[in-house]
């Protein structure tokens, strides 16, 4: 038996206007969503006023208390009243919401802050008396005077105490701190010359210093690299290379980590637009584009990029935490992430990241043998019949260039990746540079190279297209079919002839050659899914290129030759001369490089 729909009603609903406590506590609903995001908006306001300074202070995962402390321009007594009332800002005048300059602009952070706690606001603006007003669930005290320097100092205390069933959806004080670190990292990110200090007051007293970054020097870029070091580790800052690239009004800054310095996940990409930090997935589609030739599919590349423009090119009122934006625009956005940080990567060379070396030299440190022994314990062992010369050696044979084939050493050229002196195990060439040594992979370098060569080929002559016979019918939404037609130029490129056939319906007459017989329906659905996802497809690109490496595979030099010395200084030299031959087709390093001060520091001559 049906059941009754509970929204359908015999009597008439009467449309009510709810009052001020009801539209705060709804509008808190929505743009605080848990201790980090309170914290998010207080900073935002300390930056709005031209803070040098924030300190930022919590306890039991911000739950029972949030204070923000900054030097910025401060509040008179007048103001105070009035910014704890919705919709009040000194940002904007509300004649265009198209040219916002600054982080808040909606007026609704501080009466939704205390509409569900118990805040406190003292401010002191130059030249006047320092002032102090609270409001404990949407009750606004009487302002009072107040002893502090120039600058707010906003408390926040039992976030959520007037609606208490959101407190169940918080969770463990530790997950809730942890999320407001990486909410004051992302803004420490996005200011470099402004000091950000976050402390866990849990407990009482001074608490403990969680993070800490002093305001940053020097022109823009030393001073992000100073920052992006201090903030994601002098790992990412060594391996990164400068992005800067403009197009059509987008100006794109910030650093872009080397492919084989890659995560596990997407955890270590921070993005911004006119320096909001903020998650989108056109921007997120983007930067796993540049990388896709690059990665294997389960690994992520690291990234702090900025976009900067004017603001009538960016709407960032679409949500209410100010977390997502939608340009005017979208594809040129999407471009100059992809092509500025393809030519960055191409710039790099041959490069790897030096985390390939600390692993190597990780992987070389001796591991204790077992439990210490002492003088006292030892014991005469009994005497072994072998003797030292028949016991057998452990390392592994050394196959080096015959001496008739092997050219003089030129000692007064200095290579980046040296040159040649050896080959282990018939797979790995050890070379000698200037200060150190490299061992190179020769399969996954010569694929590399051989999969370079493929590609240019492919890019200078274009992909040979093979006609069908009967044209195959794929049967879609119009809209479905609209958003394909908008790409046919672009899948043209790659060998995908399509054109549309009446309806919702396309024909798909030409098909990649080098895939052979294909499944074309399941192709364009493919696609219209990325499409879906990314507003982007690499779907079809992919699939060739995929192609294309496992040709080079096939045809590079494989595991288990013998080569010459000149055979192994030419791979060297075209690695050297060849973009992205510090990695294979699936991200892996294609060589380590060895200082001379870290095999010393191995044998302990240091």
């Amino acid at each position: 038996m049906a059941s009754l729909d509970p929204n359908i009603s015999d009597t008439r609903p009467i449309i009510r206007q709810l009052d001020e406590g009801a539209i705060n506590r709804i509008a808190a609903g929505e743009v605080v969503e848990r201790p980090a995001s309170a914290v998010k908006e207080l900073i935002e306001n300390a930056l709005d006023a031209g803070a040098h300074r924030v300190a930022i202070d919590y306890a039991d995962g911000g739950k029972t208390l949030i204070r923000v402390e900054d030097d910025g321009c401060g509040m008179t007594e007048d103001d105070l009243p009035l910014a704890l009332s919705r919709h009040a800002t000194s940002k904007i005048d509300g004649s265009d919401l198209l040219n916002i300059h600054t982080f808040g602009f909606r007026g609704e952070a501080l009466p939704s802050l205390g509409a569900v706690g118990r805040l406190t606001i003292a401010s002191r603006a130059e030249g006047a008396q320092g002032i102090e007003i609270s409001v404990t669930g949407g009750k606004v005290s009487a302002s009072k005077p107040a002893a502090l320097n120039k600058g707010t100092t906003v408390t926040l205390r039992d976030l959520f105490y007037a609606t208490p069933a959101r407190l169940k959806f918080l969770r463990t004080d530790r997950a809730e701190a942890q999320a407001i670190g990486d909410v004051v990292k992302r803004l420490a990110m996005a200011e470099p010359f402004v000091q950000f200090i976050l402390r866990d007051v849990s407990g009482g007293d001074q608490g403990r210093e969680v993070f800490r970054a002093d305001a940053e020097q020097g022109d823009l870029f030393s001073a992000l690299h100073g920052r992006l070091a201090r903030v994601l580790g002098h790992e990412f800052a060594e391996n990164a290379l400068a992005i800067d690239a403009e197009r059509e009004g987008l100006h794109l800054t910030g650093y872009a980590a080397l492919p084989t310095y890659s995560r596990g996940s997407a955890v270590a990409q921070y993005l911004f637009v006119n320096g909001r930090p903020v998650r989108d997935k056109l921007l997120v589609g983007a930067l796993r584009g540049a990388y896709f030739d690059f990665l294997s599919r389960d690994r992520h590349p690291a990234a702090a990029l900025f976009i900067d423009c004017d603001p009538t090119l960016v709407d960032v009122n679409v949500h209410p935490a100010k977390s997502e934006v939608r340009f005017r625009d979208p594809g040129l956005a999407r471009g100059l992430i992809v092509s500025a940080l393809r030519h960055a990567l191409a710039e790099a060379g041959h490069r790897a990241s030096t985390t390939v070396a600390n692993a190597t030299l990780g992987a070389m440190t001796p591991e204790p043998t077992g439990a210490r022994v002492y003088q006292m314990d030892r014991r005469p062992s009994a005497p072994t019949t072998a003797s030292f010369q028949e016991t057998k050696p452990v390392w592994g044979r050394v196959e080096a260039a015959e001496s008739q084939d092997a050219p003089e050493p030129v000692e007064d050229q200095d290579y980046p990746l040296g040159t040649a002196r050896g080959q282990v195990h018939e797979n790995y060439i050890v070379a000698q540079t200037a200060n150190g040594m490299v061992i190179v992979d020769q399969h996954a370098a010569h694929e590399r190279l051989v999969y370079e060569k493929l590609k240019h080929q492919m890019a200078e002559n274009g992909v040979a297209r093979q006609a069908l016979l009967i044209p195959e019918i794929v049967e879609l939404s119009a809209g479905d079919c609209a958003r394909l037609m908008d790409i046919a130029q672009d899948l043209e490129r790659f060998g995908l002839g399509i054109e549309p056939f009446g309806g919702g319906a396309i024909a798909v007459r030409e098909t990649p050659a080098i895939l052979g017989q294909v499944d074309a329906k399941a192709m364009v659905l493919d696609i219209l899914d990325e499409l879906s996802d990314q507003n982007s497809s690499n779907t079809l690109r992919a699939r060739i290129e995929a192609i294309l490496s496992r040709v080079a595979c096939h045809g590079s030099i494989r595991s288990g030759r013998r080569m010459r010395a000149e055979e192994m200084n030419a791979l060297l030299r075209e690695m050297e001369a060849t973009p992205h031959s510090g990695q294979c087709n699936h991200g892996r390093p294609t060589y380590v490089e060895l200082k001379l001060t870290d095999i010393e520091r191995l044998f302990g001559r240091t």
